[in-house]
C-alpha cells in the first residue's frame, strides 16, 4: 500500500489502443505516467506508428508495441513481453472500438451478421480476451479498465450498432468483476462524454452530440482525454481499492439530463 493513495509508483501495466494525440489511450497513458506508473503502450495498425511515436516523451518513454487484437500472435507477444519485463501487471486499459461504417450508419435492425460480429469481437470480446491473459500476471491483484459510452444505457441518435455492443461490454464488466474479485482484480468501465477523437468521427452527425454536451451538460463543456486519464489513475490506484464492477461517467454531468 502506497502512502499516497493516488500514487502509481511501482505499478506496471498495459495501455492499448493508442492512435494519435486525440486518443483516450494517450490521455490515460500520460496520466498514469505522471502518477508514477511504468507501462507498455500498444497501437493497432502499422500505419499508426508515425502518429504515436512522437508522443512517447509525454508518456514517459513507454515501450511501444504493435498489437492488433485480431492477431493472437501479437496479443501473446504483448503479454510475454510484460512477463519478461516485470513478471507482473497491475493494470490494463482497453481503449478500442470498431464497427463497419455501413453497419454503424444504418439501423440496428438492418445490421449485418458479419458487421455485428466484428463490432462485438473488437469492441467487447477483445476486452475479455485481454483480461484472461492479464489475470495470471495480476498476482497481487490489479485493475482492468475499458471505455464505454452513455449509448449503452439509453438510445442516442446515430450511435446505432455500438449501443448494443457497449451494453454487452458494460455487462461483461460486471460479470468479470464478480469472477475476478476474489483474486483482488477490479474491473471497471469509464463512460466519457463526447470527445473529438478519430473514432468518434465515424459516428454520423457526431458534432450534434458534441454541441448538445457542450450546451446541456451541467458543467457546459466537453470531456477531455485528460479527464478520462485522471479517472483511470483513481481507479487503478489505492484510492479505488474498494471499487469494482462500476461504470463511471466522466461526462461533465451530461448523463443526468433527460
Amino acid at each position: 500500500m502506497t502512502t499516497q493513495p493516488f500514487s502509481m509508483q511501482g505499478k506496471t501495466g498495459i495501455v492499448t489502443g493508442l492512435a494519435n494525440a486525440d486518443s483516450i489511450a494517450y490521455g490515460c497513458a500520460r496520466a498514469l505516467h505522471q502518477a508514477g506508473a511504468e507501462m507498455i503502450v500498444t497501437y493497432g495498425h502499422p500505419k499508426a506508428e508515425s502518429h504515436v511515436r512522437p508522443l512517447v516523451g509525454e508518456m514517459g518513454d513507454p515501450e511501444l508495441m504493435l498489437c492488433d487484437v485480431l492477431d493472437q500472435s501479437q496479443v501473446d507477444a504483448l503479454f510475454q513481453r510484460a512477463d519478461e519485463r516485470w513478471g507482473k501487471l497491475d493494470f490494463l486499459i482497453h481503449s478500442m472500438a470498431f464497427a463497419p461504417r455501413d453497419d454503424l450508419h444504418g439501423r440496428v435492425v438492418d445490421c449485418s451478421w458479419d458487421g455485428f460480429a466484428q463490432a462485438m469481437n473488437i469492441s467487447c470480446h477483445s476486452f475479455i480476451r485481454l483480461a484472461r491473459q492479464a489475470e495470471p500476471l495480476m498476482k497481487e491483484g490489479g485493475t482492468l479498465i475499458t471505455l464505454s459510452y452513455y449509448g449503452a444505457e439509453k438510445v442516442v441518435d446515430n450511435y446505432n450498432l455500438m449501443g448494443p455492443v457497449k451494453a454487452a461490454l458494460e455487462s461483461s464488466v460486471r460479470y468479470m468483476a464478480a469472477e475476478l474479485g476474489p483474486r483482488g482484480i477490479r474491473v471497471h468501465a469509464i463512460s466519457p462524454g463526447p470527445i473529438r477523437t478519430r473514432a468518434a468521427s465515424g459516428i454520423q452527425d457526431f458534432e450534434t452530440l458534441a454541441r448538445d454536451a457542450e450546451t446541456r451538460s451541467p458543467l457546459r463543456r466537453l470531456t477531455t482525454v485528460d479527464d478520462v486519464g485522471q479517472c483511470a489513475v483513481f481507479l487503478a490506484s489505492g484510492a479505488g481499492q474498494s471499487l469494482t464492477g462500476s461504470t463511471l461517467y466522466v461526462d461533465a454531468g451530461h448523463n443526468i439530463r433527460a
